[in-house]
């Protein structure tokens, strides 16, 4: 049904209505349009900090102008025209996995996604310390969403990492894994071992369902849940 909020719009040559409002990837989703991307996720806002989503623009009314930018950010508008895989495109996108490659040369998902894209070795200097933590910033994203902020990112350039306040358990973390689950690489470590579960230092006793006896939260995530809705 065409609305007012309605805005006709190209993707890869296909036309597409959308609301006003939502964002190029929104609508590449909804249309089954594949468009890679690391550090999105439906429940967040976006950041566009990976640029792996980055898609090529143009208008009529642009005078041939053309331009690269993040699918995730970018509100679709009456009459864009979107390409999601032009050389540009590629590129970008080859340059992105090729730096993700040299920080993260032992992360399954990246090496799978770098494949897809041709590069089976970066042409960077590898990155000296192990890691698979791409600094999407999910995990942090998600944490402060929740009302925790319980990790944070530290540091700048190479040595920008994900942390815990003076490498210690951070208080605030009440073990709900959010960050975990989130993770795009499976970089964040959380382990359940019966009614315990580990995480960032942690040891948070598990909540047991009263019908079946599993481990369905700890005790530390139900009270702050309990006490932010007035229970």
């Amino acid at each position: 049904m065409i609305t007012d909020n309605t805005v006709n719009l190209e993707i890869d040559g296909r036309a597409f209505q959308a609301r006003a409002g939502m964002t190029i990837l929104d609508v590449a989703r909804r249309e089954g349009i594949a468009i890679p991307t690391l550090c999105h996720h439906e429940a967040l806002e976006p950041s566009g900090a990976c640029r792996l989503c980055v898609v090529e623009i143009t208008h009529p009314d642009w005078g041939g102008w053309a331009g690269l930018v993040t699918a995730c950010l970018y509100p679709v508008e009456e009459g864009l025209q979107v390409t999601t895989a032009s050389k540009d495109v590629t590129t970008a996108r080859r340059t992105v996995l090729d730096l993700l490659l040299a920080r993260c040369p032992t992360s399954a998902v990246i090496q799978k996604l770098a494949a897809e894209y041709g590069i089976k070795a970066t042409s960077f200097r590898k990155n000296e310390i192990e890691t698979t933590c791409i600094l999407c910033g999910l995990c942090v994203r998600v944490c402060a969403a929740k009302g925790c902020n319980a990790i944070s990112a530290a540091g700048r350039g190479t040595e920008k990492a994900i942390a815990i306040p003076f490498k210690q358990p951070p208080p605030d973390c009440i073990g709900c894994a959010s960050c975990a689950q989130i993770c795009p690489t499976n970089t964040i470590r959380c382990v359940d071992e019966g009614d315990i579960r580990k995480i960032w230092g942690h040891r948070f006793k598990m909540v047991k369902c009263e019908v079946c006896g599993r481990p369905i939260m700890p005790e530390k995530q139900l009270e702050f849940e309990a006490a932010r809705a007035g229970l």
